[in-house]
């Protein structure tokens, strides 16, 4: 059942949201009345006809900015083009594994910039026109790897941690104020990339579609059932809402039991 929420007159910035879960968000931010600014690295004409298209089938506002989320200026300049910011969705994010010892310090330093800085320099440009607008919500886009570990993604766990102690650090500082700032946890969510994975997954392990999903890509999901992008974004909405108004510094798992282990 989708949360009804009426975010008319709120703009939300989404970043990394030309695909996956951030595009997921931001249609269902934008099915709720919100005019949304949708952001990733490229500037292709297709990034620009999905602002287009959003706009079109939900009646709001829809711009994209291209903004290099590695880049704390860039960062900063995409809240500024944005105008306003009612709802900053800090989603963009990079992966790479391996060991800690032959970890490339390359990757370290991208995947800290990318999936938490980031995080740091848009919040910073943001709660000053939250708090001149009287409100603002501040998702972050953590993982269940913000809340447990495995072995071989160093960079991503710690940026994800960190993730969730800059949530908590930001809902303390706004706590007296109309903002609240909560991070999703997000397990095995089904995206074009994951998709993407399933075949080589199956030549590998010599399995067919259904046991390769189950036994190897949601081992550690004990629901066995892939987060839909759509579950994200109805999180999302609902954090937002008048709801989860007194909601705020926590993490909400959407991670099919993967925690509860």
């Amino acid at each position: 059942m989708a949360i009804t929420q009426d975010l008319g007159g709120k703009t939300a910035v989404i970043t990394g949201s030309n695909s996956g879960i951030g595009l997921g968000i931001a249609r269902e931010l934008a099915r709720a009345g919100a005019d949304v600014v949708l952001n990733s690295f490229t500037d292709r004409d297709e990034d620009h006809a999905l602002a287009a298209d959003l706009a079109a089938e939900f009646g709001v506002s829809a711009r994209y900015v291209r903004a290099d989320m590695s880049k704390g200026e860039d960062c900063r300049a995409l809240i500024a083009a944005a105008g306003a910011c009612d709802i900053l969705v800090n989603n963009a994010g990079i992966q790479h594994v391996a060991p800690i010892d032959t970890f490339p310090v390359e990757k370290w330093d991208a995947i800290i910039a990318i999936n938490l800085s980031s995080a740091f320099h848009t919040t910073a440009a943001a709660l000053p026109m939250m708090r001149k607008a009287g409100w603002g919500r501040i998702i972050n886009i953590a993982s269940a790897h913000g809340l447990t570990a495995s072995p071989y993604k160093s960079a991503y766990i710690a940026a994800k941690h960190g993730i969730v102690g800059l949530t908590k650090t930001t809902a303390l500082e706004t706590a007296e104020e109309a903002i609240t700032a909560n991070a999703i946890c997000p397990g095995y969510v089904l995206t074009p990339l994951v998709e993407a994975q399933i075949p080589d997954q199956m030549k590998t392990h010599g399995m067919d579609r259904d046991t390769v999903v189950r036994d190897v890509m949601l081992a550690r999901q004990p629901s066995k059932a892939f987060a839909t992008v759509e579950q994200m974004g109805g999180t999302a909405v609902f954090l937002c809402s008048d709801a989860a108004a007194q909601i705020t510094g926590t993490t909400i798992s959407v991670d099919g039991g993967w925690t509860a282990l």
